[in-house]
């Protein structure tokens, strides 16, 4: 079923005394490239910091304190995503808590609060050896490791204290913080909008001249469009450039219009090293203007990624939304040249179907997540995916992990769609898969990463008519059934208020983090409610383990060679007097990778008899059907018997299915 979208007015809200206008994106007309598909882009665009320079120690500097500006920032929804519905039902869904154990917390202490009065908070911040730094809209501060606090909270335009232009003279916020363990640095960035609606648009970004974030920083002032605003920047760190998507607007006094995908790679070696700087720069519009909503991967753990790989931007697509073929993932690789800039690339890597999912959370309206005690209600922010996209090289394979947020029902229930996918050397595949929603409370708003050991933990929001809106965090270890979450959940941050504004806004992001000196803990910053109240939001940063990463070791690589059934689905079609029935099988091979172009063989039973066959698809499935069963008989049963692919062996100790309504290698279909 599809929803039509409708129409909507800007939205205006004033608080504060600051009035603003809200709109969703208005999409120019134009061709559309390739239905929605990943293309090559064209030629990028090369320029130079329009100002750099090394500052004083941040020690040295004055803390510039935060300012009440008492503004709703902006929310700018994608494309083709308004008003749409996918499936109503979700093909991995996790329906209820395992629990098999609980993360244990290292640290929990507060972060910055809302000092300057704004909404949404987006709290951002990474760990590294002997810090914590978080910024948010529109604060940071320094931390120790077990949470007193060194700097700040300071107004985020301390850091550009002396620099001049649009960076010092603007706070206009969406944060990043990453540290940067391949050299022992800092990052820090935000964008500034200094004529808004009008351009130019930069991104300021500052990187720590050594391993201090109280010392000295590299300053630079990059512009990166004359008109299109450089909206929600993602960051991910690799060994050859500090990597940028950006969710690029042309604005107007009271609406804002589509612009495209932007993609940047900045110079990392000489930001390293305080010298002018580069940067390279598609804008993917005119290559493909569905294009929206993608991460770079970022870059943990000891091994780097293979020599000269180009770093992997991925973004999320619901079958729902215009020029979407299916729900999938599609991933490109930024290819960067900085001897010849003009052969860098940015070209498709994977088109990788998804189990089925439906990202149409209340008709993707602002208001949408329940709170207790008020009708008030906030923003889930479903049609992207979340911060971050962490990349971890095992040396067997390579690893992303990523995670969105979903309708677990189909009756608007907020649930977390997460993802492992993993590149053995032939190219990246969905290794795992699966949507956490263990009960009827809402999740969402997540981040998810990947320690040493493969483990995973997912941090995000939660709340319902009966939770206050809190910060949790689930895991699995590498070892468990692939697509569940099996640790309980562990509470960051119990909230005891909720958000009174009617605008909605929640945060746009939050950071999981693993921690350079172990590779093992996990570090989580968020948002929650202690008071009620108009936007008395404060933020929480806590750190949990699962285990002993130590004595856990690497993932090991799954059995080579070997295929199975990784998924069996019914359905049942009624005629006059008979009716048919219809088995989908989902082939994996030996890493849960899809399989194409494998012959499947199999049996009917009870009831009926025969065999039938069929040809998986590009996306590993195919159906088989049994036509002509008789309106007395109420079931029949469909057995998988044999799989036959190239010289890969049919391993049927490793059938499973995800979604529990088969036994992995049969399926019993009812009577319609």
């Amino acid at each position: 079923m599809t929803r039509q979208a409708s129409s909507r007015r800007p939205l205006t809200l004033t608080i504060a005394g600051a009035l603003l206008i809200l709109s969703g994106p208005v999409v120019r007309p134009g061709g559309v490239q390739g239905q929605g598909r990943p293309v090559q882009a064209g030629r990028p665009e090369v320029r130079i910091a329009a100002r750099h320079d090394t500052s004083k120690p941040l020690a040295a500097l004055p803390q510039l304190p935060p300012r009440a500006v008492g503004a709703v920032l902006r929310r700018r929804l994608l494309p083709h995503r308004i008003g749409s519905e996918g499936a109503t039902g979700d093909e991995v869904l996790q329906g209820e808590a395992i629990a098999a154990g609980v993360p244990t917390q290292a640290q929990n202490f507060e972060g910055v609060h809302n000092v300057n009065q704004v909404l949404p908070p987006d709290p951002t911040g990474d760990i590294g050896p002997h810090h914590y730094v978080q910024m948010v809209n529109l604060s940071f501060a320094v931390f120790d490791r077990t949470g007193n606090v060194l700097y700040g909270p300071a107004d985020n335009r301390t850091l550009w204290q002396g620099f001049g232009g649009p960076c010092e003279a603007t706070n206009d916020g969406d944060p990043i913080v990453l540290y940067d363990q391949i050299a022992d640095r800092w990052m820090l960035s935000q964008f500034a909008l200094p004529n808004f609606p009008k351009g130019p648009f930069y991104q300021c970004i500052a990187v720590s001249q050594t391993g201090d974030p109280t010392g000295a920083y590299h300053r630079y002032e990059f512009m990166i469009s004359e008109t299109a605003v450089n909206d929600y920047p993602k960051f991910g760190i690799w060994p050859d450039a500090y990597y940028m998507a950006v969710n690029q607007f042309s604005c107007y006094p009271i609406f804002c219009e589509w612009a495209g995908q932007g993609a940047v790679a900045f110079e990392r070696e000489q930001m390293l090293n305080g010298g002018a700087a580069r940067m390279i720069y598609f804008d993917l519009y005119g290559d493909d203007p569905t294009l929206g909503g993608m991460l770079p991967a970022d870059l943990d753990g000891p091994l780097p990624p293979p020599a000269g790989a180009p770093n992997p931007f991925c973004q999320v697509d619901d079958d729902a939304w215009l020029y979407a073929p299916g729900d999938q993932l599609q991933c490109w690789g930024f290819g960067v040249n900085w001897s010849n800039p003009a052969l860098s690339t940015f070209g498709v890597a994977a088109v990788l179907p998804a189990a089925a999912f439906d990202s149409n959370l209340c008709l993707y309206d602002r208001n949408c997540i329940p709170q207790p005690d008020t009708g008030t209600r906030v923003d889930a922010l479903s049609d992207r995916l979340m911060y971050r996209l962490q990349y971890r090289n095992f040396g067997t394979h390579e690893a992303l992990v990523a995670n969105h947020t979903v309708d677990a029902t189909g009756a608007d229930r907020a649930a977390i769609r997460w993802y492992e996918l993993r590149n053995y050397g032939s190219g990246w595949g969905i290794h795992q898969q699966g949507t956490y929603s263990p009960d009827y409370h809402h999740r969402w708003m997540g981040s998810v990463a990947m320690n040493r050991a493969g483990d995973i933990a997912l941090g995000y929001s939660i709340s319902s008519g009966s939770v206050y809106p809190s910060i949790r965090a689930t895991g699995r270890f590498a070892g468990d059934a692939p697509g569940v979450m099996t640790q309980g959940e562990v509470v960051i941050a119990e909230g005891s208020g909720h958000q009174t504004h009617t605008s909605g806004r929640w945060g746009d992001y939050s950071t999981l983090s693993v921690d350079p000196t172990d590779d093992c803990t996990f570090w989580y910053t968020q948002e929650y409610y202690e008071a009620k109240g108009t936007a008395p939001w404060q933020t929480r940063i806590g750190a949990f383990r699962m285990r002993d990463c130590e004595s856990a070791g690497p993932p090991t690589s799954d059995a080579p060679g070997t295929t199975h059934v990784g998924d069996l689905d019914r359905s049942s079609i009624g005629q006059r007097n008979v009716w048919t029935a219809r088995v989908t099988i989902a082939i994996h091979g030996s890493h849960h990778d899809a399989i194409s172009e494998a012959d499947v063989t199999g049996m009917w039973s009870d009831g009926t008899s025969g065999t039938a066959s069929c040809t998986t698809t590009a996306a590993g499935q195919c159906t088989v059907e049994k036509a002509g069963l008789r309106k007395n008989l109420r079931r029949v049963r469909f057995t998988v018997t044999g799989i036959t692919y190239s010289s890969l062996a049919y391993d049927s100790t490793g059938n499973h299915d995800p979604d529990g309504d088969s036994a992995g290698t049969s399926i019993t279909v009812l009577k319609p």
